[in-house]
């Protein structure tokens, strides 16, 4: 098995400036994480802080995890991908998904459609958009002729992965993608994803070894175990209760369906704090690493352990303050 590498997906909500995320980044530079990942909700762009973010690091990679294929055209998509591609040294690789409903229907005002074709096709024109052709494309949802990028195509192309949770999303990022994202899962739970992402690259004919399969855990390392816990248990209920069905479908598909409906359920009467406190030991244990620093690091080892794992990438409590994030930084840096 090649070494599991060790990134770093940083949090958007609730930091100061742009040069908070920066900083962020430099810190998971000085401490050796392979990668730092920036997903796109509804503050800051990716585009424009990754661009920062590029400017201020010399050899720690970045990456979108992840970039919706609604609000954006693939065309654009895959300008982007080659401009931070340039802006970054050859450093950037692509995340891509379909988000949820909710967001791309009541924010952005685009129908939703088939979220799998959306991807699949997104990825096709981009491919076409880095390779430096005319893009000809004539899919369900895209009917494309004429665009090419006007500079020359990055040297190296960035590689594309896709985000998905159930095990169909998670074949196409197999077949179609360079990679995986994963999130909300066990161990035991990734390692069946894991199985659908190797159907899907056989079904591609693409060998494993070019692609990278990164799982993201919620991590709150912290002296204060107590405080540690309630951050990624607060966490955890937010998306199970408040961010659409995918999350809860996620919990409940690896076995814990109960507690997914009371989360639910107790969040969207408004009463959070029950919320949370549906989230017992062993759930919060399943699909997080918090407490005390060494119990985290044992917990991240199970999810490096798990056959096909390239990459765990650190995330954080949405509420954790600057404090709280550093020392989980320093406390989960790859040894």
């Amino acid at each position: 098995m090649s070494t599991v590498v060790r990134d770093l997906f940083l949090p958007v909500a609730a930091q100061p400036s742009i040069d908070d995320i920066a900083e962020m980044s430099t810190r998971a530079e000085r401490e050796g994480y392979d990668r730092v990942w920036l997903p796109e909700t509804w503050g800051r762009d990716a585009v424009t802080v990754l661009a920062t973010i590029a400017e201020r690091t010399d050899e720690v990679g970045i990456g979108t995890s992840i970039m919706n294929v609604y609000s954006r055209s693939p065309a654009l998509i895959g300008q982007t991908a080659a401009t931070l591609q340039e802006a970054s040294d050859g450093r950037f690789r692509l995340g891509l998904g379909p988000s949820g409903p909710i967001l791309m229907e009541g924010w952005h005002g685009v129908d939703y459609g088939n979220p799998l074709r959306r991807t699949r096709e997104s990825i096709d024109v981009i491919r076409q958009v880095l390779a430096g052709e005319t893009v000809q494309y004539d899919g369900e949802y895209f009917q494309l002729a004429g665009f090419r990028l006007r500079q020359g195509p990055p040297e190296v192309p960035p590689s594309i992965d896709a985000g998905g949770m159930g095990p169909k999303s998670v074949e196409l990022a197999g077949r179609f993608g360079d990679g995986w994202h994963a999130l909300m899962l066990t161990p035991e739970g990734l390692a069946d994803r894991v199985a659908d992402f190797e159907r899907g690259s056989e079904m591609g004919d693409i060998d494993r070894d070019d692609q990278r399969i990164t799982v993201s855990v919620g991590c709150c390392a912290l002296e204060d175990r107590e405080r540690a816990r309630y951050l990624a248990r607060e966490h955890l209920a937010f998306y199970v209760g408040g961010m659409g069905t995918f999350y809860r479908e996620a919990m409940s598909r690896q076995g814990y369906e109960e507690t997914a409906k009371t989360i639910a359920q107790r969040w969207g009467s408004g009463d959070k704090e029950a919320a949370i406190d549906a989230i017992d030991d062993d759930v919060l244990d399943a699909f997080s690493a918090a407490g005390h620093p060494d119990e985290c690091r044992e917990r991240l080892a199970a999810f490096e352990r798990i056959d096909g794992v390239d990459a765990v990438a650190v995330s954080f409590p949405r509420a954790a303050d600057g404090e709280e994030i550093a020392a989980t930084t320093e406390i989960l840096a790859a040894d």
